[in-house]
């Protein structure tokens, strides 16, 4: 994330931030990335706090680690933290969090890219009153591993091996995998859409999983239903020629249509489509995208100006995301075969 994402956003953003202090548990991590912006490097989290030419701070760090390093970054008085998702492991996390934000007056912004998207944004100032007659909400992601977007951004320093899936069969995951997979699918893939679907699922505390599928080589189908919302989250990392990121919410007499670049490109906005009988609303591109969004919004919080979105938005979008994580998961039944997800 820092190397392919936000690092090349902030080089697009020089009159707004540079980079002073890169910490990575690796000094020689650290070190190179660091000699790539001209900043000083560490491998300790709290030489990074104790840095008074640090102002905002970015947590890129695994998921276990976010709860401790927002609530250390708030308590040493940073002007504004962006936490990539998910910003805590559970809601008693996530409220303690929003109280240490509030005691200390540090606003926080969790890196869910698609809400700070100004194609996104455009949509949500020209839709009126969609979200009341919305019946269908879908998410539909189709991506190439990560590894190639991202090697088109920057030459990763460090990255991870991959780690050797489970034993399988060619057309079987076994029922532990599965689950892991489809938890893992949802707090790191879907989670970037569904704060988009709980703008358009008031009864979203009453979500049921229905249906809920694992696709090789890793991907998922599930299936939700509140009292008065029909939602499909589909996605498929495979070795697609063709990447798709499209978002739609579908009523009764309109229906937005979203199409997000994929994640690590950086290529401009979303673009959203607003249809209705008889006419259409074209919006976007636009000249930034959502890791910039989220940037920006930054230097506005870091300058006193603008508001952070609401801690009750946060815990609420979290708790949203581990519900539906956690009922994919029991929802699953092992079946005799998976699907296989082809590309064209």
């Amino acid at each position: 994330m820092t190397q392919a994402i936000h690092l090349p956003s902030l080089a697009r953003l020089r009159d707004l931030f540079e980079v002073r202090h890169i910490m990575d548990v690796d000094p020689a991590v650290a070190e190179s990335v660091a000699s790539r912006v001209g900043a000083r490097f560490s491998t300790s989290m709290d030489e990074l706090l104790a840095d008074p030419e640090v102002d905002v701070v970015a947590i890129c760090s695994p998921h276990q680690f976010h709860a401790a390093q927002v609530t250390a970054a708030c308590r040493a008085g940073k002007k504004a933290v962006l936490c990539e998702k998910p910003f805590a492991m559970n809601g008693e996390e996530a409220a303690r969090i929003s109280a240490v934000s509030a005691e200390t007056g540090v606003p926080i912004i969790v890196g869910a890219m698609h809400t700070f998207d100004p194609g996104w944004l455009a949509a949500e100032a020209a839709w009126g009153n969609l979200p009341e007659q919305v019946h269908t909400i879908r998410s539909s992601i189709v991506l190439p591993p990560n590894p190639r977007f991202e090697d088109f951004a920057t030459e990763i320093v460090g990255r991870p091996e991959a780690s050797a899936p489970e034993a399988s069969t060619p057309n079987h995951v076994e029922p532990a995998a599965a689950k892991a997979m489809l938890r893992g699918g949802v707090m790191g893939l879907a989670i970037h859409d569904l704060p988009l679907v709980r703008r358009f699922v008031p009864d979203f505390q009453s979500v049921e999983v229905l249906h809920a599928e694992v696709l090789q080589p890793f991907g998922y189908v599930i299936s939700l239903r509140t009292a008065t919302r029909t939602i499909e989250l589909r996605a498929a990392m495979n070795s697609t020629w063709k990447p798709e990121w499209t978002f739609q919410a579908i009523g009764d007499e309109a229906q937005l249509t979203v199409s997000f670049t994929p994640s690590y490109v950086h290529s401009g906005s979303a673009t959203a489509q607003i249809a209705r009988a008889g006419s259409a609303i074209q919006l976007g591109p636009y000249g930034h995208n959502g890791y910039e969004g989220e940037w920006r919004k930054l230097a506005e919080l870091a300058r006193g100006k603008g508001e952070a979105p609401p801690a009750r938005t946060l815990i609420d979008d979290l708790e949203f995301a581990l519900s539906i994580a956690d009922g994919a998961a029991t929802r699953y039944e092992s079946p005799t075969h998976t699907r296989q997800e082809v590309s064209a």
